[in-house]
C-alpha cells in the first residue's frame, strides 16, 4: 500500500485530503476522558496540515442508529484536536450537508477540519452495498484525496473504511503504516519466546486468536473473566464468577491442543474473590479474600488474578523475546482489583522483549493506572482490529489501501 510519505512527496498544497480517523473516545458527558486516540492521529493531521493540504478530519464516535444523536457527538474531540495541534479547528454539524459542504469550502491551505460522526448517517454501517456506495459518493465529494489513518476501524466493513478509498486515490497514513508493521513481528517473523497474555471477560471474544497462537505463541497466559471458563473446564468450582458454560467443550479441546503443540498454557493459581462485583462508581473499600483457583467457594465470585499468579505471570515473561498483551486481568476500574493488570502491565516494562499491548481495555488501563505509554514497545489504538489481524483475517480497511 502507499503510504503518506508518497502522497507528501507527490505534493498535497491545496488539496482537499480527507483523513479517516478514529476519534472514538471516551466520554463523560462532553469531557474526554482518554485522549490517545485523537494523539495517536497526530502526527498524520500535522504533516498533512505543514504541507498546505487542506485537511478534512473523519470518524465514527459510539454507536448511534444511524441518526444524529447529541451524546455522540464529535464536537469535543473536534476541540481537544484542536488544542494539541495549537491551531483552531472547524466543525462541521453534518456528515456531508450544508454544514459539511461549506465548512470543507472555506479552508484554506493548511487549515483543519472536522465533519461530524460518519454513524449519523445509516449509509455508514449499512450492509447493502448500495447505500453505503450512495453515502461513500457523498463524502467523496468533500475530498481529492483519502487517507486512511483509523486502525481502530479497519476491521470494519464500512463506507468511509471500505467504500469510499475505491473512489479517490488512497493512502495510509502514519498510524496505519506503524501498527501493521507491528503486527507483522507478531505473526511473520516472530522473535521467541513468544509469549501472549489474555484477559478480559468473554473466552469467546477471544477463541479464534486462541485458535491461531495454538500453533504459534510459546506461552499463553489466561487471565480475567474469560480464565474462569479455562478452569471450570478443567473441572474446578469457580462459584459465581464469570462462566461461558457453552464454551466449555471448546475450551477443553483448546487445552488439549496446547498439550500436544507444547505450547504452555497457564491459568491462574490463585485469585481475589469477593460475594458481589464492586460498586464502580463509588470505588468502596470490598475487602476481597484470596483462594486458591480450585478453591473459590460457592457463594463467591472472582475478580483479579491472585498474588500468586502476578508472580507467576512475570516469571513466564521475564524471559520474553515478544509479548502480546490484550485484556485486563481483572476488574481494573476498581482499586481493589487493580494489582493483576498493573503486574502484568509492570511484567511487560522489565521484560527485555518486544512488548505490544493490544488496544482496548489494556491500552486504558495502561493510561488509567498510570504507567510511561512511552516505555512500552507499542500500545495499539484497536483492540478489535489486533485481534483479528492475528487471527488471519483480512481486514476490509487494509484490503482497501492496497493498490
Amino acid at each position: 500500500m502507499k503510504t503518506i510519505d508518497e502522497l507528501l512527496t507527490e505534493g498535497v498544497a491545496g488539496k482537499r485530503v480527507l483523513v479517516r480517523a478514529d476519534l472514538n473516545v471516551p466520554l463523560d458527558g462532553t469531557t474526554i476522558t482518554d485522549d490517545g486516540r485523537i494523539r495517536a492521529v497526530l502526527p498524520t493531521v500535522k504533516a498533512l496540515a505543514e504541507a498546505g493540504a487542506r485537511v478534512v478530519v473523519a470518524s465514527h464516535l459510539g454507536r448511534p442508529k444511524g441518526a444524529p444523536d447529541p451524546a455522540f457527538s464529535l464536537a469535543p474531540a473536534a476541540a481537544r484536536l484542536g488544542e494539541l495541534l495549537g491551531a483552531e479547528v472547524a466543525f462541521a454539524t453534518d456528515t456531508v450537508g450544508e454544514s459539511a459542504v461549506a465548512t470543507v469550502a472555506g479552508l484554506a491551505d493548511g487549515q483543519v477540519a472536522v465533519i461530524e460522526n460518519l454513524r449519523f448517517n445509516a449509509g455508514e454501517t449499512s450492509k447493502d452495498d448500495a447505500d453505503r456506495g450512495d453515502f461513500a459518493d457523498r463524502l467523496a465529494a468533500l475530498a481529492d484525496v483519502y487517507v486512511g489513518d483509523g486502525f481502530g476501524a479497519v476491521h470494519r466493513k464500512h463506507a468511509s473504511v471500505f467504500d469510499l478509498p475505491a473512489r479517490l486515490p488512497h493512502y495510509a497514513g502514519y498510524l496505519i503504516a506503524t501498527e501493521v508493521g507491528v503486527l507483522r513481528k507478531l505473526t511473520d517473523d516472530v522473535k521467541r519466546p513468544y509469549v501472549v497474555a489474555l484477559g478480559g471477560a468473554k473466552v469467546s471474544d477471544k477463541l479464534a486468536v486462541i485458535d491461531q497462537l495454538l500453533g504459534k505463541a510459546d506461552r499463553l497466559l489466561i487471565g480475567g473473566g474469560m480464565a474462569y471458563t479455562f478452569l471450570k473446564a478443567k473441572g474446578y468450582e469457580i462459584g459465581g464468577s464469570l462462566l461461558q458454560e457453552d464454551q466449555i467443550p471448546v475450551v477443553q479441546e483448546y487445552l488439549e491442543r496446547a498439550e500436544k503443540n507444547g505450547v504452555e498454557l497457564v491459568l491462574p493459581v490463585d485469585t481475589l474473590v469477593s460475594g458481589e462485583f464492586p460498586d464502580m462508581k463509588a470505588k468502596a473499600a470490598t475487602h476481597p479474600t484470596t483462594v486458591a483457583t480450585d478453591a473459590i467457594p460457592a457463594d463467591q465470585q472472582g475478580l483479579d488474578i491472585g498474588p500468586e499468579t502476578r508472580k507467576l505471570y512475570a516469571s513466564k515473561l521475564a524471559d520474553a523475546a515478544t509479548v502480546f498483551w490484550n485484556g485486563p486481568m481483572g476488574v481494573f476500574e476498581h482499586p481493589d482489583y487493580a494489582e493483576g493488570t498493573k503486574a502484568v502491565a509492570q511484567a511487560l516494562l522489565d521484560s527485555p522483549g518486544f512488548t505490544v499491548v493490544g488496544g482496548g481495555d489494556s491500552a486504558a488501563a495502561v493510561r488509567t493506572l498510570g504507567f510511561d505509554e512511552q516505555a512500552f514497545g507499542h500500545i495499539s489504538t484497536g483492540g478489535g482490529a489486533s485481534l483479528e489481524y492475528l487471527e488471519g483475517k483480512t481486514l476490509p480497511g487494509l484490503a482497501a489501501l492496497e493498490d
